[in-house]
Order: C-alpha cells, then sequence, then structure tokens
C-alpha cells in the first residue's frame, strides 16, 4: 500500500511553530486547554470525600471471578483487502482496528499495570503481545491520561508506525519517549490529515480534560476522532461527557459504519466528563451511527458503578432505539455488517470461581 508516500498533512515545520499553533487555538486561553461547556472539576472542592468514596464507595466494582478472553487473530488485521471494517477490543478503549486494508490502532495500552498508583487491570494481561504487531498506519491517541497513552505500548510502537495522530500538545511527550518527531501530526478540533484519496482522520471535539501529573492539568488537547476510508467510515470518542458537539460532527462527518463511545467510568459528580450508558446511545444517533461498539469499560476500576453496570443499562437503552450492538469480550474481533458479538458474557455465574483465565478460542463460522 502506497498510502504515505504521497501524504500530505498538517506538518509542524518546528517547536516554534507548534508553539504558534497551540497559542492560536480556538481551544487555547489562559495557558490551558478549555472545553466549549465550562467544567469545575468537583475534586477541587470535594477532593477528601470524593477520594474516601473512590477508595471505599460502591459495591462489585470489580468481578468476582476471572473474565473471559479471547485469543486474539492478528490475520484480520494484517490483511491489506480493501472493503472491510473489523475492529479488535483490545480492553478499555484500546482498540485493532482494519479500515479498508488501513491498520490502525487507538489507544493502545499492552500493560496490566497503567502507572505506579494508578488501576490494574481486572481482567489479566493485555490479549495480546505488542510484539505481535508486524506494522501499524496509524496510532491514534485520544487525549494523555495512563489509560490511554501508555509509556511501555508507545515505546513498543515506535519503529513499527507510520504516523502517530494525536491532539495539540501531546507530541512531546511521545517524541521525549523515541518517536520521531517527523511520524507525528498534532491535530487542533475540526482539523483533517489528509493522506491519499482513501483516508482521512479529522480531530474533532470532545468534553473532557487532560493531564499526567500536578502541574501540566489541560496543557494538552483532548479529541475524538472520525477516520474515513474508501469504503468505511467510523467514529472514535476517547473520553467525553455528552454535550452537543456529537450533533455537530454527525452533521459534518456522519452517517458513520461503526461507532467506538465510552459508556463507564461515570458518575453523577462528573457528568460533564463521562457519559452514562444513555447518554453514549444518544451520543451514537447524534452521530448518526449503524453499529455501536461500546468502549471504556470492563477493564479498570475507574468510579463507584458495579463492572457490569455498562453494559446492562447501554444494552437496555440501545434495544429501545433498534440499535446493533457489538459485546465483544476482550480480544474477540467484530466484523461489520457479517459478525456482530452480542453474547452477554458479562452476565456472570456467581459461583465462578476460577483462579484461571479463561481462554475462548475464536473460530471462523
Amino acid at each position: 500500500m502506497l498510502f504515505f508516500q504521497a501524504c500530505a498533512a498538517p506538518q509542524v515545520g518546528s517547536e516554534d511553530t507548534l508553539s504558534a499553533k497551540i497559542a492560536n487555538s480556538p481551544q487555547y486561553k489562559d495557558g490551558k486547554f478549555k472545553n466549549d461547556i465550562e467544567w469545575k472539576d468537583p475534586m477541587i472542592d470535594k477532593f477528601f470525600s470524593i477520594t474516601w468514596k473512590f477508595l471505599f464507595g460502591g459495591k462489585q466494582r470489580e468481578p468476582e471471578g476471572i473474565l473471559p478472553v479471547a485469543t486474539v487473530d492478528t490475520a484480520l488485521f494484517e490483511t491489506p483487502d480493501q472493503n472491510q471494517l473489523n475492529a479488535t477490543w483490545l480492553g478499555h478503549s484500546s482498540l485493532m482496528i482494519n479500515i479498508d486494508g488501513y491498520k490502525i490502532l487507538a489507544d493502545p495500552v499492552f500493560e496490566k499495570r497503567i502507572s505506579i498508583v494508578g488501576p490494574v487491570r481486572y481482567n489479566g494481561d493485555a490479549p495480546l503481545d505488542v510484539a505481535k504487531i508486524k506494522q501499524v498506519d496509524v496510532v491514534l491517541i485520544t487525549h494523555n491520561h495512563y489509560d490511554h497513552l501508555n509509556k511501555f505500548s508507545i515505546k513498543a510502537l515506535a519503529d513499527k508506525t507510520r504516523r502517530f495522530v494525536v491532539g495539540l500538545g501531546v507530541g512531546e511527550r511521545l517524541v521525549s519517549w523515541g518517536v520521531e518527531r517527523d511520524k507525528i501530526i498534532e491535530l487542533d478540533w475540526w482539523e483533517e490529515f489528509k493522506c491519499d484519496k482513501n483516508l482521512m482522520i479529522a480531530a474533532t471535539p470532545a468534553q473532557h480534560f487532560s493531564g499526567r501529573g500536578l502541574f501540566d492539568r489541560n496543557k494538552s488537547l483532548w479529541a475524538s476522532f472520525v477516520v474515513k476510508a474508501a469504503e468505511h467510515k467510523i467514529f472514535i470518542s476517547g473520553d467525553s461527557g455528552y454535550f452537543n458537539g456529537f450533533k455537530k460532527i454527525g452533521d459534518k462527518y456522519g452517517p458513520f459504519d461503526m461507532t467506538f463511545i465510552e459508556c463507564g467510568a461515570y458518575n453523577k459528580m462528573w457528568p460533564e466528563v463521562h457519559m452514562f450508558p444513555e447518554e453514549t446511545v444518544k451520543a451514537h444517533i447524534d452521530l448518526k451511527g449503524e453499529v455501536l461498539h461500546p468502549i471504556h469499560w470492563g477493564t479498570f476500576n475507574l468510579s463507584m458503578h458495579a463492572w457490569f453496570d455498562p453494559m446492562n443499562r447501554l444494552t437496555a437503552a440501545a434495544k429501545s432505539e433498534n440499535i446493533p450492538v457489538s459485546t465483544p469480550i476482550v480480544g474477540e474481533t467484530t466484523v461489520y455488517a457479517s459478525d456482530l458479538k452480542q453474547k452477554r458474557w458479562w452476565e456472570q455465574k456467581k459461583n465462578d470461581s476460577s483462579k484461571k483465565a479463561l481462554l475462548v478460542k475464536l473460530q471462523t463460522d
């Protein structure tokens, strides 16, 4: 595939040019990126009460037993054939997508523990060894939170990835981890990365925030992404609260064959930055999506709701709207228009106390 040989994109010629681009961004004000809708972080006023609830509140926040995990088959990801769309869920928001022959990873996290003090994958190791991935056309990073941007994973993918497409301000960290600057495309909202006639990636708005420590809050931009290839078009939400931006994205770029939208880590204390499952369905409708593939659930303990609650609520809301939903187990591949995964696997038996991971062998129909 000669995809990147004729690539024309908003290239950054120098750090000074990038700094000017950030300073001129409509989203950038007073040294920080901002949402269109102002959001006051509840942690600022209620740090101790929220921390206590996060550490000790809620029930069934993690599974009682071992969750099923599929053995990842990379064959569909690796095939160069056009006129195809398949997506392998690697847990949480990590996706391995083949869209019309282009190989794309979204928010790839291949580590079990995402930070020194952060949460651990409660369904075990990642379902795929990153070393088994041969080559990637594009890695998409929606924002710099630890559960979406992972140092180990980026370093492992640096030499085998042709382009990293990220929000403004994220590239500097990738460079520090060994990614060549000329491989990185940093986009503002509504900016398009156009390659040959067969692929376009647009950064679109999200209602969220960024930061990996005490001193970098909102210093880089968060985004969602539209990916348009010759035959198919998809939307990847990253993290976001529900807002009117989904309607604007749907009006400009829809309809979408598949949408990959967050549906977990919600709470009434922060509805502006994480959606409730019913809002995930509303966002899908706003986007003019066909198949809904929920993400950002079933992997990390990031809120006070039960780990299975997102799927119970989302599937009920989607059923009422006659929306097809793909709910693969971690490691399974959804093939658009032919193989949607719809088993309600999160409805565990109470007596499942096996201490050995259940490996599910994917079979071709």
